[in-house]
């Protein structure tokens, strides 16, 4: 390659189309805008969304369900599980939990619910307890703490 081969890249030596600038031009007239409409205006603008006068996809498409943003979220977690991993005397927290991959998410509160049977005393932290897991962990000599 040298200067000899050098040659402009393609489409960039030919000029601008301009519009509306006569007869002879051809693009005069309407300049490629057709005729009559909204379209052809100057100062027309789509919204966002717009599909000529047609229903709108995001009007088209049905809603479904409802999502309540109030709702609090509880990682559940069953007695049967403190009592396999944790030894008697042991003061189970959240933290706890976590670092033992109990329960995976970070900002979920916790609620212990009755599944299985409670055979160590164990004092638990939870944010909710289930009537049943409460009664069964006060059974086995264990203490329960609500967290605020």
């Amino acid at each position: 390659m040298d200067l000899s081969n050098l040659k402009p890249s393609d489409r960039s030596k030919f000029s601008k189309k301009r519009v509306g600038r006569g007869h002879g031009s051809g693009s005069g007239t309407q300049a490629g805008r057709g005729h009559k409409g909204a379209k052809s205006r100057s100062g027309f603008k789509f919204k966002r969304g717009f599909e000529g006068g047609q229903m709108p996809l995001h009007r088209r498409i049905p809603k479904r369900g409802f999502h309540n943003e109030f709702a609090i979220e509880y990682a559940v977690v069953n007695i049967d599980t403190l009592t396999e991993r944790f030894d008697a005397g042991t003061v189970v927290t959240p933290e706890l939990l976590r670092e033992q991959g109990i329960v995976r998410s970070k900002n979920v509160k916790i609620k212990v619910l009755a599944r299985g049977d409670v055979s160590k005393k164990l004092t638990v932290h939870a944010h909710k307890f289930s009537g049943k897991a409460a009664e069964k962990i006060a059974a086995a000599g264990g203490a329960t703490e609500v967290l605020a």
